[in-house]
């Protein structure tokens, strides 16, 4: 099956267990993988045969700037659901980094990938 991906997609949200980050807007940073059948694209050169992912990206980025999350996990399930009900994708991979949220690290984060299967 073929991919399709986004990476490093920034946003601020509200994210964490903690008192002060429920106070404020942190970054994080989304990569999108998609699963889907670019066999029509591929052969036509139309944008109505393939996922628009200008379209994934808006969506998902004003998703993420309303929500209140405690848990990347949990964010991170939550742009699964809404990629997979929302757009003509068989399976997504959604990794969720959290930069800085643990001292002496560059990165911390999560990757859940889910299916229409699943």
């Amino acid at each position: 099956m073929d991919r399709i991906f986004i990476t490093a997609l920034a946003a601020d949200a509200i994210i964490g267990i903690h008192d002060w980050e429920r106070e404020v807007r942190q970054r994080i940073e989304i990569d999108l993988e998609m699963w889907v059948d670019l066999k029509a694209a591929a052969q036509s050169d139309a944008i109505e045969d393939t996922l628009n992912y200008r379209s994934v990206a808006k969506r998902i980025l004003a998703f993420v700037q309303d929500s209140s999350f405690r848990l990347v996990e949990a964010l991170a399930g939550e742009i699964a659901r809404i990629v997979l009900t929302e757009f003509a994708v068989a399976r997504v991979r959604v990794t969720v980094h959290k930069p800085g949220a643990v001292r002496h690290s560059k990165d911390v984060g999560v990757v859940i990938e889910r299916g229409r299967d699943a």
